[in-house]
């Protein structure tokens, strides 16, 4: 079935990446009316039930205007200096701004590695998981404090990308300067024209890319489109829009010209796609049939249902799931180290903080981190349609 637009309100959850030059204005600082007009957007999608996070570029560049510092490209040492200065304004200038909504921010700095190396990223994901079942809203940025390579500004855009995924988000908005693709960069080509849907990134697509920007925010579309291959290739859409206006979100919801690009699947099949079929199990455990029937109903994997463990893997990292009859059922993410795992094996939830020393997560494996192998999962299948036979 082909996915079509559909309005804001009703995606589960959305990731909203805002560039710098949307909020920070070179002479005077921060954009407070926009950034207020923006937290209203938030606060209205949230009160119809949709989890937002919000991926904030803008700390050096606010940090440039904090500290004065003359026009140009800085130094790296010096970019560092001025993320150290904005991020602490910019975090209290999105906590201001929710409070008025009664939302509480919750500042996450995160580098590219941390989302790609599976322990940090397992980590990554709970913390923001844990944010967003309390409520608030996880303002995001990397970790320009602490680069050690030359620190560039559009990485935002590919950082929203792989926080969507990470998150099982299924609509990542990019806000910026332009308001969506089009065929060649339209303040070179006056017959350039708008794309409003894309169904598909093709080569022909990524030549359509130009190279964009401003002294705050350099990534131009060529960073969007790369944000656009990662999130709609684990099943998330993407919206590229203007976030010259006040309230952009309810813009887009009103119908301003935005280019929407559709997921090439649903995020859970795309992500147990990639656990299945790329990675190889550095590991395995060997479950009862108690705990299997449990799997094949799609609960997570607790330690009272494992009897064996072999291999050597630390968490986060893919493991094999064998039935009693020592057949692989299924694939996942473990969620201990193999040591922890054999110590806790067989063990009730409950236990786990006596005999680790620490209260560790609940499942051996969770569901959303795990899926059942071909074979197992027809097996389900027909149980099931037998079920209802």
């Amino acid at each position: 079935m082909t996915a079509h637009r559909k309005p804001l309100e009703k995606y589960r959850r959305i990731v909203i990446k805002i560039g710098s030059a949307l909020l920070v204005d070179r002479k005077t600082g921060l954009k407070k009316q926009w950034l207020n007009a923006m937290c209203a957007d938030i606060a209205a999608l949230r009160a119809k039930g949709v989890d937002v996070l919000v991926v904030s570029s803008g700390a050096i560049a606010l940090g440039r205007s904090v500290l004065d510092l003359a026009p140009g490209a800085l130094k790296l040492e010096e970019s560092q200096a001025a993320a150290a200065v904005g991020q602490i304004a910019l975090a209290r200038a999105w906590s201001e701004s929710l409070s008025a909504d009664e939302i509480v921010a919750g500042q996450i700095l995160l580098t590219l590695g941390d989302t790609e190396e599976r322990r940090r990223y397992l980590n990554a994901r709970a913390t923001i998981s844990q944010l967003l079942k309390m409520g608030a809203v996880p303002i995001i940025n990397e970790n320009d404090t602490v680069a050690t390579t030359e620190i560039r500004y559009g990485d935002n855009d590919r950082l929203a990308a792989r926080v969507a995924t990470m998150t099982g988000a299924d609509l990542l908005v990019l806000l910026s300067d332009i308001d969506g693709l089009y065929t060649a960069p339209p303040h070179l080509n006056p017959d350039a024209r708008f794309l409003e849907t894309i169904a598909e990134i093709t080569p022909e697509i990524e030549a359509m890319a130009g190279g964009a920007a401003s002294e705050l925010s350099r990534g131009g579309m060529r960073t969007k489109i790369d944000a656009g291959k990662i999130a709609t290739g684990a099943g998330c859409a993407m919206i590229i829009a203007s976030g010259k206006v006040d309230h952009p979100l309810s813009a887009i919801g009103e119908g301003a010209r935005s280019s929407w690009f559709a997921p090439s699947g649903s995020p859970v099949t795309a992500r147990k796609t990639w656990i299945a079929g790329q990675l190889l199990p550095a590991g395995t455990l060997a479950i009862d049939t108690g705990a299997e029937a449990a799997l094949r109903s799609g609960k997570s994997l607790l330690p009272a249902g494992v009897r064996q463990v072999t291999g050597s893997f630390s968490r986060g990292d893919t493991i094999a799931i064998l039935s009693a009859e020592g057949r692989e059922i299924a694939r996942g993410l473990a969620g201990y180290d193999a040591d922890e795992a054999r110590q806790i094996a067989g063990k009730k939830s409950a236990e786990i903080a006596v005999i680790l020393g620490y209260a560790g997560r609940a499942a051996m494996v969770h569901r959303d981190d795990m899926v059942m192998t071909a074979s197992a999962k027809r097996e389900t299948d027909a149980v099931r349609s037998d079920a209802h036979a």
